[in-house]
């Protein structure tokens, strides 16, 4: 499997997914911890993948995003964007209204 096949099937089987760098519990850069604070408050329902223990993604995803920074949220296979975009989207509501629509979306569509 290729790297983007990876990406995309990452993409695929998690519908809310943040590409950063360490873990939630253990986030490693300013960036990634804000995006982690704030994605939580919406919702504990999202995967992760740590760049930094994946070198194959983190070289090759900014090139298949056409984003070139982390970390990365995507939803429903779309870039939603990065740090500063997550925090305008938190501040204005945006966020939480697509976070939470998403989660239901999958819960229900889990159930069925």
């Amino acid at each position: 499997m290729t790297t983007f096949e990876k990406i995309q099937y990452q993409l695929v089987k998690n519908p809310i997914i943040l590409y950063m760098k360490g873990s939630p519990k253990l986030p490693l850069c300013g960036f990634s911890a804000k995006a982690v604070k704030l994605l939580s408050a919406c919702s504990d329902n999202f995967a992760y993948i740590d760049i930094l223990q994946n070198p194959d993604i983190r070289a090759e995803l900014p090139a298949y995003a056409h984003w070139p920074t982390f970390p990365q949220l995507w939803v429903e296979k779309e870039l939603i964007g990065g740090c500063d975009r997550i925090t305008e989207m938190y501040r204005t509501g945006e966020l939480q209204h697509l976070i939470k629509e998403t989660v239901e979306k999958y819960t229900i569509d889990q159930k069925l």
